[in-house]
Order: C-alpha cells, then structure tokens, then sequence
C-alpha cells in the first residue's frame, strides 16, 4: 500500500505539549479506579488495532507479567523512529511524551482509528511507573525507557540487528501513586475487550496470556466477523434464536462504513452492541439512533407489503427490542465522542447514512431470505400484541397503583426535600435496622426503605411474577421512574440509591439479588451512576469508656485501631446493622462526611451478563465451577 511510506515523523503532528496529566489523571481516563486502570490498556491495545485496521497488523500480542506490568506487541509497521522535521527529536519520542502527538491527525496514516485522540501513549506514559517501547522496523529493534510518570530514562537506541519484520512492543506498569485503589488489571475484563476485538476484526489473532499467580493463555480469532459475534452472544444466553441465519448487511457511504448482523432470540431482554472504530459505544449515539430508526421502517414496511400484519397492526421501536441480539459496527474517519473515554458518538452526519445503509441493507436482505424476514417480523409483532393488550389493561392498574402508594406511605420513610439531583434512597435489610436509620438519617435529604427478607431472583422470572413481589413493588414506586423498557432514568426521584445489607452472607446474597434486579429492570440507574453499596464498619474499638471510639471495616484497619488505642481497647464485632444504634449507624454509614460508598459501575455489559447467568440461572454445574475457581476456603468452612 502507497499509505506505508507515507508514515513517517512527518506524520506525527504536535498539537500541544502534555501537561497536568498527573495532576488531573481523571480528565484524560476517566478515573483513577479499577475503569481507568483498564482504560490505560485499551488506549495502547487500540493503537494495534489501528494498525489492524489499517492492513498492516495480522497477530496482537497482550501479556500480563508477573510483575505487574503489561506488554503489548504487535506486528504492523512500527512507530516512526526517523527525527521529526520541526521537533528535532525521534517520532516516537513525541507519540510518547506530548499529548495529542500522533499518527492519526495528518488524516492519511490512518483510515479510520479508535485512539482518535491521540493522547493515548502520552497519558499512559504519564501515569506509568516505567514504560519501555521497542520499535521493531529496518531490520532493527530500537528501545526507548522512561520512568517515574514519563521521564526519559533512555533515549532511543539500537538494541538489536538482523531482525525481520516490524512491529511495536509496549510493556507498562501503572504508577500506584496515581491508582491507589488497585494496579492489578483484571484476566476476565482484559479477555472480554479482546474477544469483542477479534470478531470485530475477522483474521485477526489476538493472544492473551497471564504469567501472574496461575498461568494461562487464550487465543482469540474469528472468521465470521460480526456474523460469528451475534451468534456468540445468543449461545451465551439462556434463550433460543428465531431464526438460525443472521440477519446480515454491511455498506459504505462517504467513507462511512456500517456493518451490522442480527439475530432474534425467544427471551425479553436486548442485547445491542454497537461500536465506533472498534471503540465500544456503551450510551450509544447517532449510529445507533439511525439504526433504530430504520428498522422500525423496514420492519413496517416489509410487514404489510407482505400482508403479515393485520390492518390496524404497526410496530414501534420498543417492540423491536426483545429479544433483539445485534452487533453494530460503524467505521467513521472522523469521530467525535461526548467525553476522553468516548462512550457517545455525537457526528450528527452518522445517523442519516447509518439510516440510509441500514434501511437498504435489510430490505435487500429481507427480499433475498423471505423466511428469517417472517420470523423476525412475527417476533417484533409478538411484542406488539403484547404492547396494545397491556395498552388495554392500563386503566385497569391505574387503581392497584394508587393503592401500592398508598400501602408504601406506611413503610417508606420519605425525605422532606423535593430535590431529586440530591435525595438519596437507602434500601436497608430488616426492620431493625430500617428503624435504626430512620431515626439516624438527615430526614431532609435521606429516605429508608427496610426490605423484608430476600427478593425474588429476577435473572429469569418474567415481569409478572416480578411485579407480584412485594419488596420489588415498594421499591418500583419509592424510585418512581417505571421499570424495564418503561424506566426513565430522570424521573427517579433519587440521585442515589444506596443498597445497605450486613456484613455477612445472608446480606451479600440480598445485595447480590438487588443488584440482579437493577441490572435487568433498571439499567439505565446502573449506567448513570446511581446506584451505590453502602459500607457499614465490621468493628468498634474504643477506651475511657466510649470517650475515643474507632471504627473498622475490616481486619486490617482493627489492628490499625488498636495499636493506636492499645491492648486495653474494647472491641465490638457488628454481626449486623441492627446491632448498631441510630447515632452510630449515622457517624458510620449515613453521614456523608464520614461514609464510605461504593459506586455500582458497569465495565463490561457482557462480562456482566456471563457472570450474571453463572451465579443467577438455574444452571448449577457452570456456578459451582465459577465458585471453586475463584473463592478461596478455609479450614473452617469444611
């Protein structure tokens, strides 16, 4: 390809000097938690796959050290090593150390790419406790070193001769001045994000090998593309497909290419997939919205020029949702993303071609495979019967909701104030502890909910014997916002709400349940970031009678305590909340100057949803499989 010699130090363009990345880490990955520290790995992961998409990278190499540090090779072309014209200074010096210097701005080194922004290497560099890059092009391999957060600790220079083809190789180690809460990246995230690489770049092979506490490697290589991908999802779930041939159609229109495979299954749940230059687009965008819009249309279209449907019968785009299992895979030249870690596409172009193409596409489909465009159809249209007969029934329910509120009024202790971007709704386990906080609380801001003994598992239950819960009922109406498809996240009536169980199996299994059932029924809750876990103190620890008293969470931060306190510390072990009084459970666990909470995230919707179906289905030998690999027993639980 003419584009190979054209990728040189001219092509490295400067757009500003990297400053304040340490200072400000969030700005650049989004946090300085377990999603940062991963987002780190995706922004030199997708610099290879740049080069994959580009033609000149067949085999990605990701390794987790033993030493805590992650190498990432690859076997395109090399970043440049010749000076740059203007900076004076080897190329790869400026990808590495000044943000927004790279590859993808001169518009021609670079197709399409995820690492858009060009701040990937650098940001990494900066939050590395060390990064060596090895550039593998002329027959040489040349190194590069830096340490403590980007500082050159070895120019570049020649480490070896004779070699044969080319390649980068970036092995770092995340600086744990920046990610105090964990620099360990996780087997199964890591496994996740490359599979979803690997079917979103057909013949290429992407390896992943862990050389920590316990060895193991996986290869990763699809022939099938998306088609294999959407396959993969429904063999994932518990539901069978409608129709066996995926729904399939890939176009290009001014250099904006969709491809897109779909697969109905007999299950309520969606489960879309859309991706922007192999960036995953989890809050979705224009792409998506063009999408949906045409196939509602081509569904309507196809229907009643076909006479499947009655004469009053037309769908909407909520009755295309169950059951849907689709990959949408967009490729624009010049992306733009609502946010540094690019989870909204915003190109207000994208949605009027990603419409065009994909009405197109699906009708040419339908018209050459008229049986999986009946079966398809007929699933949507299965839905909408629903739809219009829950549309019937409405007035119906209106009187047993009045009366659920109603009912609620007696157990849910409300907060005085109306502000819904400050309320907060805490879902205590028992009563005991639900009076304990009721009494405890900031009743301006606070509300308490106590749940009564353990909900219905919800990974499979369908809505109406949900719905008969009573636990499920009260919570529905306390958030106020609908569930499933009807759940609108900004008509909760609270900024957060907060799970608060004991400390114990009995609470981790409620927890566990509720988290199930937010994640089905309320995702869009999960996904704004308001759902949290509330951590209570396992000890107390205190002398002079109660005059100094210290709080601990767990073994660690005891034998802190006491050797602050001394051996003649009193220590009480809180078997649950309702151990605690309503001042304590307040100084603990309520006040927000003192509380500690745990902000429920989603990283991976389908490594979520795989753990889901192991620990939640009816499906024993997978959980006990999952429990025996990753729960460590002691002498006392045999």
């Amino acid at each position: 390809m003419s584009m190979d010699s054209k990728y040189n130090a001219e092509s490295i363009q400067v757009l500003e000097g990297l400053e304040a990345v340490r200072k400000r880490p969030g700005m650049y990955i989004g946090s300085i938690g377990s999603k940062g520290l991963h987002h780190c790995a995706w922004e030199i992961i997708d610099n290879a796959i740049d080069e994959a998409g580009a033609g000149f990278c067949t085999r990605i190499e990701v390794t987790l050290n033993a030493d805590g540090s992650l190498t990432v090779l690859d076997n395109g072309r090399g970043v440049p090593i010749d000076i740059h014209p203007v900076k004076k200074i080897p190329a790869v010096r400026l990808a590495f150390e000044q943000l927004h210097a790279g590859g993808k701005f001169d518009g021609q080194s670079y197709k399409t790419s995820g690492g858009l922004h060009g701040v990937g290497a650098s940001v990494v560099n900066a939050l590395s406790s060390f990064l060596v890059v090895e550039v593998s092009r002329e027959g040489k391999i040349f190194q590069l070193e830096y340490e403590g957060g980007g500082k050159l600790k070895s120019d570049l220079k020649v480490i070896k001769k004779g070699i044969k083809g080319s390649g980068t190789k970036v092995t770092f180690k995340p600086d744990p001045l920046i990610f105090k809460e964990t620099t360990s990246f996780k087997f199964d995230t890591l496994r996740s994000r490359l599979m979803e690489l690997a079917f979103l770049n057909p013949g290429l092979t992407i390896v992943l090998t862990d050389h920590r506490k316990e060895p193991k490697s996986e290869t990763f290589q699809s022939k099938n593309g998306v088609i294999g991908f959407v396959e993969h999802l429904n063999k994932e779930s518990d539901y069978n497909p409608v129709h066996k041939k995926p729904i399939f159609f890939k176009g290009e229109k001014d250099e904006i290419i969709v491809e897109c495979a779909i697969q109905y299954n007999d299950g309520e749940d969606e489960h879309l997939r859309s991706y922007v230059n192999n960036i995953p687009t989890d809050e979705g965008g224009t792409h998506e919205s063009g999408f949906r819009t045409a196939l509602t249309k081509v569904f309507n279209a196809y229907g009643k020029k076909n006479n499947i449907f009655k004469k009053d019968e037309s769908l909407i785009g909520d009755d295309l949702k169950d059951g849907l299992t689709c990959v949408l895979s967009v490729k624009v030249r010049e992306p733009q993303f609502e946010g540094q870690t690019k989870t909204k596409l915003s190109n207000t172009e994208v949605e009027g071609i990603v419409q065009s193409l994909t009405n197109e596409g699906i009708s040419t489909f339908f018209e050459q495979n008229p049986a999986v465009a009946k079966d398809a159809i007929n699933r949507a249209l299965t839905t909408c019967l629903e739809r219009l007969a829950a549309k019937r029934a409405k007035e119906l329910k209106k009187k047993a909701r009045d009366a659920e509120v109603k009912a609620l009024s007696g157990k849910l202790a409300a907060c005085s104030e109306k502000d819904r971007s400050r309320n907060e709704l805490f879902l205590v386990e028992g009563d005991s502890a639900g009076g304990s906080a009721k009494t405890g609380r900031d009743r301006r801001f606070q509300a308490i909910l106590p749940l009564r003994g353990k909900v219905i598992n919800t990974y499979r239950a369908k809505m109406d014997k949900v719905l008969e819960n009573e636990e499920i009922r009260s919570m529905i109406t306390a958030i106020g916002a609908g569930i499933g498809k009807e759940f609108e996240v900004d008509k909760s009536n609270y900024a957060r709400v907060c799970i608060m169980t004991d400390a114990d199996i009995d609470g981790a299994h409620i927890r566990c349940l509720l988290l199930t059932f937010f994640y089905r029924y309320m995702k869009p809750l999960i996904l704004g970031g308001k759902v949290y876990i509330a951590q209570a103190p396992l000890y107390k620890a205190e002398k002079e009678k109660g005059k100094v008293v210290r709080y601990a969470y767990d073994e660690a931060e005891l034998k802190d305590a006491l050797r602050e306190l001394g051996k003649s510390a009193k220590i009480q072990r809180y078997k649950g909340l309702g151990e605690m009084n309503p001042e304590q459970l307040w100084e603990t666990t309520l006040n927000p100057v003192n509380r500690r909470m745990i902000q429920v995230t989603i990283d991976d919707a389908l490594e979520a949803e795989r753990k889901l179906k192991i620990l939640m289905s009816e499906q024993v030998d997978p959980r006990r499989e999952f429990l025996m690999e990753n729960i460590v027993f002691t002498e006392d639980d045999m």
